[in-house]
């Protein structure tokens, strides 16, 4: 992807951001994190257009190239974060499960039930029941499970939600690892916009027996991007392509929702279908703001290290 200059300009913009800390101004080299825009700091760098796609997309994580012309500080933090996590396990800045997403929910589940939560499954949702305007209850086989609060996904109020696009999404089983990736057990390719001439990017992420998800010596590819036109399977192909040969492959197309309803009069508080991202980045900046108009405040991670070094003891200094 670069040359032998350009690798020795990117390395000095990595080592700068390394080094950057925003409560010492000696680090910031001229630049105001503040009022210095992130365009400005890559041409400080003389970093050409192919690096400013990948460190924007790829490291930083961002969608669309709106952040080149916001302040520097947040694009710097994110790629420190890229790469502190880089340094942190394995390889790799990501994390997956062993046995795949669905484990997420069942750790939320032992986590919920030591703070005394009930886990009813399957349990079919016959009606969410409202009384002047506000959630009382949900009733299941005749019997409604009482409640002040009710978080749910728009496919139970259909009425509540309004749909802002759809993502196409395909699954497809390989019987090798993807080329040019050293022939990794699992990644993640982010393909950025500017290189496909696209509003979006589009997103691979690739795992293997190594997470328990898939048998001996096969891979699962998922491809993933927002839908622009109305051939969405010719939107993915630079994905597909990357991923040949494909032994079998799953397309869907769903639509995505977002809430018209904040919550703070009915007090049901819904949450954003899952976008084409891969990192589950959005995600988590829903869950942020779902928890946010329940509470009326940001969640505080300070406070919730706080509680858990007075019950487990000051963490090990690294």
């Amino acid at each position: 992807l670069m040359g032998l200059f350009e690798k020795r300009r990117f390395r000095k913009f990595l080592v700068y951001v390394a080094n950057f800390d925003e409560n010492d101004p000696r680090t910031f080299e001229g630049v105001d994190p503040k009022k210095t825009t992130m365009r400005d700091v890559y041409k400080k760098f003389d970093l050409g257009q192919d690096v400013i796609d990948f460190t924007g997309h790829a490291l930083a994580l961002y969608r669309t190239d709106d952040y080149l012309d916001q302040p520097c500080q947040e694009t710097i933090n994110r790629i420190k974060l890229y790469s502190e996590s880089l340094a942190r396990y394995g390889k790799s800045p990501y994390l997956y499960p062993l046995y795949g997403l669905g484990e997420l929910p069942q750790g939320f589940a032992r986590l919920s039930a030591i703070y005394g939560g009930t886990y009813m499954l399957n349990k079919p949702i016959e009606e969410i029941v409202i009384e002047n305007g506000k959630v009382v209850g949900v009733k299941s086989e005749g019997e409604v499970a009482r409640c002040k609060q009710l978080i749910c996904d728009p496919s139970y109020v259909s009425d509540r939600v309004t749909k802002v696009g759809q993502v196409i999404r395909v699954i497809c089983i390989l019987s090798h690892p993807i080329k040019n990736t050293n022939d990794a057990n699992s990644c993640q390719i982010i393909i950025p916009q500017n290189q496909v001439n696209r509003k979006s990017d589009i997103y691979v992420c690739m795992i293997s027996s190594a997470h328990n998800v898939a048998a001996q010596g096969k891979y699962i590819a998922i491809a993933s991007t927002t839908v622009e036109t109305a051939e969405p399977e010719k939107e993915i192909k630079p994905a597909l392509d990357l991923l040949e040969p494909i032994e079998q492959k799953f397309v869907s197309i769903s639509d995505l929702f977002a809430p018209t309803d904040l919550g703070t009069e009915s007090q049901i508080f819904i949450s954003r279908t899952y976008d084409a991202t891969t990192h589950f980045e959005t995600t988590c900046d829903d869950i942020k703001d779902i928890y946010k108009r329940m509470m009326g405040s940001e969640f505080d991670f300070e406070e919730m290290k706080r509680k858990k070094n007075d019950i487990y003891g000051e963490e090990e200094q690294q």
